[in-house]
């Protein structure tokens, strides 16, 4: 595993071929108060590449395309948290999108445990470190722990899209998860616009 450090964007000429995984570091879970602080992104090949943000330096329009571009899969876990982060800072709504913990929810029913080191652990035995979760992603210089664990967030997400897609076939789910992913940009809208807990489809 290798990881590489940029400041406000993406170099020019990165390249994530079909499907880029991407997480996000924030310095709270409310994109109104707490500033994204750092994205992380791997085209699944062992190596991540990760973008700090200074505080209102969100210009990034290498990585504005890439997440824009039409062709490129962005596979996420709980994509409605990053994608709320990276259209509330950067302006655009990532697309087209697939979640890990969305697809989890639909086939792995017979359990309630859908986190990442959970998916990582039961589906890849793996185990991730999740030590440095809480820390403080806004200092200017972070730490190579830091830097690790945002690095492994990423690295494992192609390989578990590839088994949850085989669940999602053998359960006929494919479709409903599709389209789940395809409503994800217009629930993070009404996150941002008011409605995160409310059900407005609900009585």
């Amino acid at each position: 595993m290798t990881h590489k450090l940029y400041h406000g964007d993406l170099p020019e000429g990165a390249g994530f071929g079909s499907a880029v995984a991407i997480d996000t570091e924030a310095m709270g879970l409310n994109p109104h108060r707490d500033r994204l602080c750092l994205v992380q992104l791997s085209a699944g090949d062992g190596d991540a590449h990760l973008i700090q943000f200074a505080p209102g330096g969100y210009g990034a329009p290498r990585l504005k395309r890439l997440l824009t571009d039409s062709s490129v899969t962005k596979l996420f876990h709980f994509a409605r948290f990053d994608l709320a982060m990276l259209y509330h800072y950067l302006g655009v709504m990532a697309a087209p999108i697939y979640c890990t913990k969305i697809a989890s929810r639909l086939v792995r029913t017979f359990t309630d445990r859908h986190g990442l080191r959970d998916l990582c652990r039961d589906l890849l035995n793996i185990d991730l470190s999740k030590q440095q979760q809480s820390s403080d992603w806004g200092t200017p210089n972070l730490s190579e722990e830091q830097l690790r664990y945002a690095a492994s967030d990423v690295l494992h997400l192609h390989a578990l899209r590839s088994r949850l897609d085989a669940m999602l076939a053998r359960e006929g789910r494919e479709a409903l998860a599709r389209a789940c992913f395809e409503f994800l940009p217009h629930r993070v809208l009404l996150d941002l616009e008011g409605w995160p807990e409310q059900d407005i489809f609900a009585h």
